[in-house]
Order: structure tokens, then C-alpha cells, then sequence
């Protein structure tokens, strides 16, 4: 047998997944076998103060000993001596942006004839190292809402169908993770092309999970993994399941939202919302837009869509003026959106519980607790009054 620098190389067939421990510089040479394969490969990267996704050149940009600290409203990195690449939780990006971009442009037309030009985004396909579970499950959402039959939406599709992902499964969470409870994490179980766990001492157990990953795990440094590797595995999912920082009881939680549109409590958090967005734009799974249009003097114009908030004014703006006038409204419609008329719609939650909305908040709003308040308040089977959209 062919010996490797972590021992003898192949790979187990564990209740049919491949399996391998790969070290170093075996994920070094997942990096560059992506980047030979043309993908844009993207990962975790320590920049500006936060764990970011950027454009990895090898596997010496990932945050080696870098942990976080999240609180409601809070967020900070520091530095450890650990050699640990993934020892933290989520950053503000999630992989929404890779298939549904801030801004793009849908159409454009020129003078003199101005005929209408589609515009096919053109970009390489992308990998991603480093994804997060709840941010597989928000992709899954988001395939619910724009990439499946009735209603696709081709540009989301495209970027979607040309995405590889590399997941890394969580084994320290932050105080504002909750996806135990959305049934989301800490462990991944479908979604991926491999999933990496990292058991310490630089050594990841990788699992393939479709032919390219498959195919990407046999072209790399590796040893057999081990029953020790998968028990190690199974007990740093378990210590982070027992650590998660707040949850959510999902049992009759979309009647109960129902039932408790105007309880006054939403009046006592609206004093503190400042309707800026940000749980919106940190959402893996918002997907709301605008379209705009703009012209310029050389007579081109281009309908861009761009990413909106259900927090704006202007959003639910029809004739006559916003039909969600109040902060209470627009914050309430976002909450019962995420927990109550997503499983309507979309049949599943809009929440993976990433806790991303409660870090990225201004005010330290923690949806958690709001939910926690108004179920502690609902009388079942009783209607506090009458909604009102206002």
C-alpha cells in the first residue's frame, strides 16, 4: 500500500460515504484542485475585524486561531495560539451572495433602437470552503423560493446548478447560534460535495457527498479514516449541540404567531428597532429585491435588481402611500414572514438559526426572546384583538 504523510492512503466506504482524514496539506490541495478545475474558490478569511468570505489563493488565507465572540448586537475576533482554521461560527456573509449578488443587472437596451438585451451573467462557478450547515439549510430555503418549479428564476439557477461546496462542521458556536432547534446544525447531513470536520491537531475527517467530491477526495493526501476518527467526530458535534446559546420552540409556532398579530408586545419592540435592515441583509435567506433603472448620457439604459428590505418604508409602498407604515408592522411582518406564512409558502421555516439577525442588530433586538415573550403571553385558541397592518 502507497504510504502518505498521515499514513497509509484510501479511503473508507462508511454506511456508503467515502470517508478520509486529510491534514494540511491535503486541504491545501483541495484548494488548488479546485483552482485548477476553474472555480472562483472563496472561503473564511480574518479581514476588517470579521470572519469574511473572500477569494482564497491557498489554504494559508483560512483564520488560523482566530475565534469570535457574538452577543446580541456584539461581535469581536481575537487571536489564539490554536491551529485551528474553523474555530468559530458564522461571520456576517452567508452564501446567499454567491447566488442571489447584492446587485445585478437584468436587462439592458442602447440607442438608437433601443432593443431589449438580456443580460446572462457570465461569472466562473464558484466553490466555497468553509460553509457553515445553517448556511447549506438556508440554500435549500432558498432553492424552495427561487429555483424550483412554478416560479424559477434563471439567474439564480445558473449560479446555483455552478456552485461546489466544501463544508465545515461547527464545533464551538456562538451565543447566538440556535440551529439544534431549527433542526439545522451543528452537523451536516446533505447538501454538500465534501464536508470537512475538523478533529484537532491540523486533521479534518472528510466525507464526500456527489461525484465531484467524491472525485476531489481521491486526488488528495490522505489516510483510511478511522471508527476513533468518527467517534471524535460525534463527540465535538455533541459538546456543540450542548452549547448552543439560545433556541427556539417550533411546536405550534406559526399559530401561535397567528394568534398573537396584535399583541402589544410587538408596540414594546418597536421602540427599539431602528428599521435599518441589517437582520435582513445578514439573512441567508432574504431574498426580497427592487428593480431600478438607469440611464446614461450615452443613451444605454439597464434594469438592475438590487437587494431590499421588508424594514424599508418605501417597500411596501402601493398606491396611496406604504401599507406597512409603522416599525411595529414592518418588524412584525419580518418575524411572522421567518416563522409563521414561510411554511405557507415554501413549506419549511425561513430560519435556519444561524443567530446572524441578533449579532448584526444594532439595538441587540434577539428574536429568540421575542418569540419566547409572546408565546409566554398567547392564550391558545384566543386572538389578541384585531391585526391591524399599521
Amino acid at each position: 500500500m502507497t504510504l502518505g504523510p498521515y499514513g497509509p492512503l484510501g479511503s473508507a466506504l462508511v454506511s456508503g460515504v467515502m470517508a478520509a482524514i486529510i491534514g494540511f496539506d491535503g486541504l491545501d490541495g483541495l484548494i488548488g484542485s479546485l483552482k485548477a478545475r476553474g472555480y472562483r474558490t472563496m472561503g473564511p478569511v480574518a479581514s476588517g475585524g470579521a470572519i469574511s468570505i473572500r477569494e482564497l489563493k491557498s489554504a494559508a488565507d483560512l483564520p488560523r486561531g482566530w475565534e469570535d465572540e457574538q452577543a446580541p448586537g456584539t461581535y469581536r475576533l481575537h487571536q489564539t495560539a490554536s491551529p485551528d482554521l474553523f474555530n468559530w461560527a458564522v461571520g456576517a456573509g452567508s452564501l446567499k451572495a454567491e447566488v442571489f449578488p447584492p446587485r445585478s443587472i437584468i436587462w439592458q437596451a442602447k440607442a438608437p433602437g433601443y432593443e431589449v438585451e438580456e443580460i446572462s451573467d457570465d461569472v466562473p462557478p464558484v466553490a466555497v470552503v468553509g460553509a457553515r450547515p445553517c448556511d447549506l439549510a438556508g440554500l435549500r430555503v432558498l432553492d424552495r423560493a427561487l429555483g424550483s418549479p412554478p416560479v424559477t428564476d434563471p439567474a439564480y439557477r445558473r449560479r446555483r446548478d455552478a456552485v461546489v461546496l466544501v463544508a465545515v462542521e461547527c464545533s464551538r458556536p456562538a451565543s447566538t447560534c440556535f440551529c439544534v432547534s431549527m433542526g439545522t446544525g451543528p452537523s451536516a447531513s446533505e447538501g454538500f460535495d465534501l464536508a470537512l470536520t475538523e478533529l484537532g491537531g491540523g486533521y479534518y475527517l472528510a466525507r464526500a457527498g456527489s461525484k465531484i467530491g467524491k472525485e476531489l477526495l481521491e486526488g488528495l493526501s490522505q489516510r483510511r479514516a478511522r471508527r476513533e476518527d468518527f467517534a471524535r467526530r460525534t463527540e465535538l458535534l455533541a459538546r456543540a449541540a450542548s452549547h448552543m446559546g439560545r433556541s427556539v420552540d417550533q411546536h405550534g409556532l406559526p399559530e401561535m404567531l397567528v394568534r398573537n398579530l396584535s399583541n402589544p408586545l410587538w408596540d414594546e419592540v418597536a421602540k427599539q428597532c431602528l428599521v435599518c435592515g441589517n437582520c435582513t441583509a445578514v439573512c441567508p435567506t432574504c431574498f426580497c429585491s427592487n428593480f431600478e433603472d438607469r440611464t446614461d448620457l450615452s443613451g444605454t439604459v439597464q434594469r438592475e435588481r438590487t437587494w431590499a428590505s421588508c424594514a424599508d418604508l418605501a417597500y411596501s409602498y402601493v398606491h396611496g402611500g406604504p401599507v406597512r407604515a409603522s416599525i411595529k408592522s414592518r418588524y412584525r411582518q419580518w418575524v411572522t414572514h421567518k416563522f409563521s406564512w414561510w411554511w405557507d409558502q415554501f413549506g419549511t421555516s425561513g430560519c435556519v438559526g444561524c443567530g446572524r439577525c441578533i449579532t448584526w442588530c444594532p439595538a441587540g433586538i434577539d428574536v429568540t426572546e421575542e418569540i419566547a415573550a409572546l408565546r409566554a403571553s398567547d392564550n391558545a385558541g384566543e386572538t389578541h384583538g384585531e391585526a391591524h397592518l399599521q
